[in-house]
């Protein structure tokens, strides 16, 4: 494989995507981890205009680092989630991650030392050219809506319950916080009252001044 621009250009995109990825999965702060989402949105949009598809890359920055991150934006600031407390982990989290994790990296390794296909030792077999309209706006969107259609209304549908999720998860803790704004409230007349009647009088401080 000869080095070229485009190739290191990938590899750099690459490279920034997964970082980017790493970051959001790192971060405590949910903001900090919407922002790092956007960047890896952007490199991959960038790495599918290399491969000559530039409504898919249109529609990556648009709607997902545009609209949808917009969106959860919006909802973490709304109900003040930029920092959840960590809870407790379920004993099964660790082992299920660390299957899918070999496995992820199983698939790595058998498409990555695939041998050749039967040809050119070397040599990568030739593909059929592509049409000068493919992967246009008309023809995606007549496939999308027409082929596609459930599967493109079941992610709407799992977009909505994910949000309505992060809505549930937060509202207990916003209530938590509202209550105990609340309590404090109430409170200070009452500790305000106590520290006035406990409060030497004035003329007595003074008699006591040498």
């Amino acid at each position: 494989m000869s080095i070229t621009p485009t190739v290191i250009l990938f590899f750099i995109l690459a490279a920034v995507a997964v970082a980017a990825a790493i970051a959001m999965l790192r971060s405590p702060n949910a903001v900090h981890a919407a922002l790092f989402l956007v960047i890896n949105f952007a490199a991959v949009a960038i790495l599918y205009l290399l491969l000559n598809a530039p409504f898919i890359a249109m529609a990556q920055i648009t709607v997902y680092a545009g609209a949808i991150m917009v969106l959860f934006l919006f909802v973490i600031m709304m109900l003040g989630a930029e920092r959840l407390p960590l809870s407790e982990r379920l004993p099964w989290q660790r082992p299920v991650a660390l299957i899918l994790s070999l496995i992820l990296v199983a698939a790595f390794l058998f498409v990555a030392l695939a041998p050749p296909p039967p040809g050119n030792p070397g040599q990568a077999a030739a593909l059929p050219p592509v049409p000068r309209d493919f992967g246009g706006p008309l023809q995606i969107g007549s496939v999308l809506f027409s082929r596609y259609l459930f599967p493109f209304e079941l992610t709407s549908v799992l977009l909505l319950v994910a949000m309505i999720g992060a809505v549930v998860l937060t509202r207990e803790d916003r209530r938590q916080a509202t209550d105990g704004r609340r309590q404090m409230a109430e409170d200070r007349p009452q500790t305000a009252e106590l520290a006035s009647v406990l409060r030497p009088p004035s003329s007595v401080v003074t008699k006591e001044q040498p």
